[in-house]
C-alpha cells in the first residue's frame, strides 16, 4: 500500500496500527472503541487486475473461515468487501475482521536448535491436533500449516490461522469425501505425496504438518528442507539413518514412535487425527494445564531463558505482585495483557510508556538511534542482510514521537524467504536510556527470525551496547 489509504470501520471496529504483511495482504490491529475490543484485521488489496481465481480463493476462505468455531482457531467475526473503482473513499480491499491472538507467534518463545521439552510440546500439539481434527470434520484441509500459522492468545491458548490455502474435501451432511489436486505450501511442511501429480487425499497432508510442526517445537527446526531425496536429511529418513544421530536418538521411545506415525511417507500408513489422539505419547498425564498461564509460559520460554535471551529483552527487573504459590498477580490489566503475556515480558519500555509488543525479537542498547542505526546496518551487511536505506517514521498522535526503520530480508537455512523490519526508538526508564530496537518479521519462519535476532544481537559491532539484565549474586 502507498501513501496512507482510509480504511472503513469493520463491524464497529477501526484499524488503527500495522502488524504485519506485504504487498498483497496485511494485517492490522483493530479496536472497536465503544465495546472496548480488540481484534485483528487481515486486510487483502483488491485492484482491476485481480483475477476471477483470486476473488474465487479469497470466498472460499472466508467461506470456510467463518464457519469455525473451536478454541484454538482463530475465530472470524466479520468481513467487509470495498470494490476498486467504486464510489467510496475507502482502500479498495477484502477486509476480515477476526480475534486476535495477543500472544504472538508461539515459535517466537522457541530456542531455535533447542526446542523445548517433551512436556509443553504434547500440551501444545494436544491443542494443535484438536484443532486441525475440528477443521476436517467442517469438511475442509488447511493445507499450510507451518510456524508462523501457529499463533497464541492472551491466555496462552493455541490458534491456528491462516486459512488462505485451504481447501473442502467433504461435503459434511452427506460425508461424501473427494481428492484434491491442486499443489501449494511451503516445501519444508509439505507432504511427500504433494510433491507428485497424482490426487491425494485431503486429511493426512495436514496431519503430515502436524508432525512437522511437532518436531519443531521439540527441537527449534524443521527435519529437513523439502520431501525429496534432493535433501540429505529426508533421504537419511528413509533409510533409517537419521535415528542414531540427533535430534532423533534424544527422543523418547514413544515420543518417537508418534513423530514416525505422523510423518509415515506412505499416507495410507500416517496416523490418523483419531489415532494420534490414543498414542502412548497423547495419554501421558499433564499437570501443566492445572498450573496457571504463567507457569505455562514460564515452561514455554524455559531453554530462552536458559540461553540468557531473556537478559536482553527485557534489562529491568520485572515488577510484579507475586502470590505464596509464585503465580504473578496481576492488577488493572489491558485487553492484552494477562498472567501468560505478562510473564512472557510482551510489555517493552519506551521514552513513552510501556508499550504491547507480543514479539520477543527485541533488545535495548545504551546508545540513541542515530549512534546505533550505522552499527546495524554494517551488522546486517556482515551477515549478509539486504536492506534498504532507512526511513523515519513520525507518529500522527504525537508529532514529537517517531521511529527510525530499516526493511530487511533474505533466505533462511531452509531456503525460505524472510522479510521485516528493525524498528529503532529512543527509550529512558528509571537509570536506563538509549534505544529499543524491534526487529518486526512480516513474512517467514519465526524460528529463522529468532536466530537472525540473536546474531544481530550477539554481532562485534553490537553487543558491547546492549543492555542486559544484571546477575543477582
Amino acid at each position: 500500500m502507498s501513501g496512507k489509504p482510509k480504511f472503513p470501520l469493520v463491524a464497529g471496529f477501526k484499524l488503527t496500527e500495522l502488524l504485519g504483511g506485504g504487498s498483497f495482504a496485511s494485517v492490522y490491529r483493530a479496536v472497536n472503541f465503544e465495546e472496548e475490543q480488540v481484534g485483528a484485521c487481515k486486510v487483502v488489496n483488491l485492484t482491476p487486475k485481480t483475477t476471477d481465481e483470486e476473488r474465487r480463493t479469497l470466498r472460499k476462505e472466508m467461506k470456510s473461515h467463518s464457519r469455525m468455531r473451536h478454541p484454538n482457531v482463530i475465530e472470524f467475526y466479520n468481513a467487509v468487501i470495498v470494490e476498486p473503482g467504486s464510489s467510496s473513499s475507502y482502500h479498495p480491499a477484502v477486509y476480515m475482521l477476526l480475534e486476535m491472538a495477543a500472544g504472538g507467534d508461539l515459535f517466537d518463545k522457541i530456542a531455535p536448535e533447542m526446542g523445548v521439552g517433551e512436556e509443553i510440546a504434547q500440551f501444545y500439539f494436544t491443542q494443535m491436533i484438536s484443532g486441525i481434527s475440528y477443521i476436517h470434520t467442517q469438511g475442509v484441509c488447511h493445507r499450510d500449516l507451518k510456524p508462523e500459522n501457529i499463533l497464541l492468545d492472551a491466555a496462552g491458548t493455541l490458534k491456528i490461522c491462516d486459512f488462505g490455502l485451504c481447501s473442502i474435501f467433504k461435503d459434511v451432511k452427506s460425508g461424501k469425501t473427494r481428492q484434491l489436486t491442486e499443489r501449494c505450501g511451503s516445501l519444508p511442511y509439505l507432504a511427500p505425496e504433494l510433491v507428485g501429480d497424482e490426487p491425494y487425499d485431503a486429511e493426512p497432508i495436514d496431519v503430515w504438518g502436524c508432525g512437522i510442526i511437532l518436531f519443531a517445537i521439540l527441537t527449534g527446526t524443521t527435519p529437513w528442507d523439502e520431501p525429496t531425496k534432493r535433501s540429505p536429511d529426508f533421504y537419511h529418513y528413509l533409510r533409517g539413518k537419521c535415528f542414531d544421530e540427533n535430534p532423533w536418538n534424544e527422543f523418547s521411545s514413544d515420543c518417537l514412535s508418534i513423530l514416525t506415525g505422523l510423518l509415515a511417507v506412505d499416507s495410507a500408513e500416517r496416523l490418523t487425527c483419531a489415532q494420534a489422539f490414543r498414542h502412548a505419547w497423547m495419554l501421558r498425564p499433564s499437570q501443566l494445564a492445572n498450573q496457571g498461564p504463567a507457569a505455562i509460559a514460564n515452561k514455554l520460554t524455559e531453554n530462552l531463558r536458559k540461553q540468557g535471551d531473556y537478559d536482553y529483552i527485557d534489562p529491568s527487573e520485572v515488577e510484579s505482585d507475586v502470590d505464596e504459590d509464585g503465580d504473578t498477580i496481576m492488577k488493572s490489566m489491558s485487553p492484552h495483557q494477562s498472567q501468560f503475556t505478562q510473564s512472557l515480558l510482551l510489555f517493552s519500555q519506551t521514552q513513552y510508556g510501556k508499550q504491547y509488543t507480543p514479539q520477543l525479537t527485541r533488545f535495548y542498547a545504551s546508545v540513541g538511534p542515530g549512534i546505533l542505526l550505522p552499527l546495524i546496518e554494517e551488522a546486517l551487511t556482515n551477515l549478509g542482510v539486504k536492506y534498504k536505506p532507512a526511513e523515519h517514521v513520525k507518529d500522527k498522535n504525537n508529532p514529537n514521537r517517531g521511529l527510525v526503520q530499516i526493511r530487511i530480508g533474505g533466505y533462511d537455512q531452509r531456503k525460505l524467504m524472510y522479510k521485516g523490519y528493525v524498528k529503532l526508538e529512543n527509550f529512558t526508564y528509571k537509570q536506563y536510556s538509549g534505544t529499543f530496537c524491534l526487529m518486526h518479521r512480516d513474512q517467514g519462519n519465526p524460528i529463522s527470525w529468532r536466530q537472525l535476532w540473536k546474531a544481530l544481537v550477539k554481532s562485534s559491532g553490537i553487543e558491547p551496547l546492549v543492555l542486559r539484565k544484571e546477575k543477582r549474586r
